[in-house]
């Protein structure tokens, strides 16, 4: 029996159709990846599982008693309880269940009918490991790094990114019957990712997973779900061999759309031709048979960005000086750095997520003070900087009036332009931004970098809900900026033959001159 059923799900935006007659059956022990290009409709289709958005047309039906845990791109804490104590919260009956226990021995006395209830109740916290609860905490805040976080710190002091973790990491200690995961790899570096990768392989429930990181798609999943067309269409086996089957199906499917809009041309010129002539009959005929057509819907038209970040030269040979710089909020988070990065290098920042990689950029930019040291950058130039977070001023900007609002020089038609080589289509441009998916936001904060001259390029985790082609295009725009590159990133595929230069803040700020072979290893 199917754990979910998807019957003719229909769904569109005002221009734009994601689903159309859409079928998809989860079953138990499917470890589903579902891809799609940026803004296909993939965090869209969670969103209308967990009933978040009604669909236009079509059912979703979750099977009886089926427990459900959702992980969003976009999650917001409002308490101020810590990182335990939330996590402890996956185990809510458990502990419901203990406290009764003890209020039957306040009245067991009274009525010693109690003491089987509470064996009974004994026994089942003892099959469900509740004395257990304290270890599975810390295996799986030590596997995801939420351990170096320290787990007595409140929600509320924590970034996206770490609430991103949290959020994670109890809905793997709930084990629900089915997990919906939104780029659950995004803030994770590679020992991390490669955990959960262990975690889920063998996990004996469902679960269906957005992410643009193929190794790991590759590596958890059993089938695929692909969007695109307005299909939605599910295939067997890992991403590599539902990307082979895929390619078939496209081929198949182009062709036959061709064929028909070709059909369709030609019935339109005879009935154009005919309708008011003597055959009027045959041509009405024929718009009859033209109005029954089941028109495929067009292939995608998604943008793919090229960007290109502009470069001013400073005459300076050095960019970043580092010195006894010690960083953090309270106490330090490594020993005291010191670094030079001279013009023109790139630089990987890299280590265990949690170490303090973005606390390191942002004491570099002067958001944060340092503890102690100094960071030094030329007086002179301009430092283009992306973080790693999706937060915006006013989330119901548009993408336009972000843009226009940044340069108000620029016509209407320039921002337009920009965006749209930045891989925005039309319909993106007037939409809020909070209601854009998380790679079409990304796609926004990188238009707005290309329109700014600099002489160093300062990147947070930037390929995060990024798409393969994006990708692509933007290590082709950090290998060609002519500037100094300070980047923190967790893909391998992505800085590979970029950067000239690794910090590893797990070795204390030591720098190793790498080239792509090292790198490699």
């Amino acid at each position: 029996m199917s754990l979910l059923r998807i019957e003719n799900l229909k769904y569109e935006l005002p221009d734009k159709v994601l689903y159309e007659n859409g079928d998809l059956q989860l079953n138990p022990g499917d470890h589903l990846g579902l891809v799609g290009k940026n803004g296909a409709g993939k965090t869209t289709l969670l969103k209308i599982l967990m009933g978040e958005i009604m669909p236009d047309e079509g059912r979703i039906v979750w099977g009886r008693r089926t427990t459900v845990g959702y992980l969003q791109q976009h999650l917001q804490f409002s308490d101020e309880e810590t990182i335990t104590t939330y996590l402890q919260t996956a185990f809510a009956r458990l502990y419901q269940l203990e406290a009764e226990i003890g209020e039957m021995y306040m009245r067991v006395a009274d009525e010693p009918d109690l003491l089987a209830k509470i064996g009974d109740k004994q026994e089942e916290l003892e099959q469900r490991e509740f004395y257990q609860i304290d270890s599975k905490i810390e295996t799986i805040a030590s596997g995801l790094g939420i351990n170096v976080m320290g787990l007595d710190r409140q929600l509320n002091q924590l970034s996206g990114g770490q609430k991103s973790k949290v959020m994670l990491a109890k809905l793997l200690l709930e084990q629900p019957d089915v997990l919906l995961l939104d780029e659950p790899t995004n803030y994770l570096d590679d020992t991390h990712i490669e955990w959960l990768t262990n975690f889920l392989n063998p996990f004996t429930g469902s679960f269906v997973v957005i992410s643009h990181d193929e190794a790991f798609l590759d590596g958890i999943t059993n089938c695929i779900c692909d969007i695109e067309f307005g299909r939605i269409k599910k295939y067997p086996g890992n991403l590599h061999k539902a990307l082979k089957l895929k390619a078939e199906a496209n081929e198949v499917y182009l062709k036959n759309y061709y064929q028909q809009q070709e059909k369709i041309e030609k019935m339109e010129k005879y009935i154009q031709k005919y309708k008011a002539g003597s055959r009027s009959t045959i041509a009405k005929s024929r718009e009859k048979q033209l109005n029954r057509i089941e028109r495929l819907t067009p292939p995608s038209t998604n943008a793919i960005g090229e960007y290109v970040f502009p470069y001013v030269n400073t005459n300076s040979d050095m960019t970043i000086s580092l010195q006894k710089l010690e960083i953090g909020y309270e106490a330090p988070l490594l020993p005291p750095i010191n670094l030079s990065i001279t013009t023109g290098e790139k630089v990987l920042i890299k280590g265990f997520n949690g170490l303090g990689k973005s606390t390191l950029l942002k004491t570099i930019l002067g958001l944060i003070s340092p503890l102690g040291g100094n960071a030094q950058m030329p007086t002179s130039g301009k430092v283009n900087y992306f973080s790693q977070e999706l937060e915006w001023d006013d989330s119901n900007d548009t993408p336009f009036s972000f843009i226009k609002e940044k340069l108000p020089n620029l016509t209407n038609k320039e921002v337009r332009s920009k965006l749209s080589k930045s891989g925005l289509n039309a319909e993106h441009v007037e939409k809020p931004l909070i209601q854009l998916s998380g790679g079409e936001q990304t796609k926004v904060k990188l238009c707005a970098m290309t329109l700014v001259n600099s002489h160093i390029l300062i990147l947070d985790e930037p390929t995060n809900h990024l798409d393969k082609a994006t990708k692509n295009a933007l290590t082709t725009a950090v290998k060609n900026y002519q500037g100094t590159v300070v980047l923190v990133s967790h893909e391998k595929s992505f800085y590979e033959g970029v950067v000239t230069k690794v910090v590893d803040v797990e070795s204390m700020g030591a720098t190793i001159v790498a080239d792509s072979s090292a790198l490699r290893e």
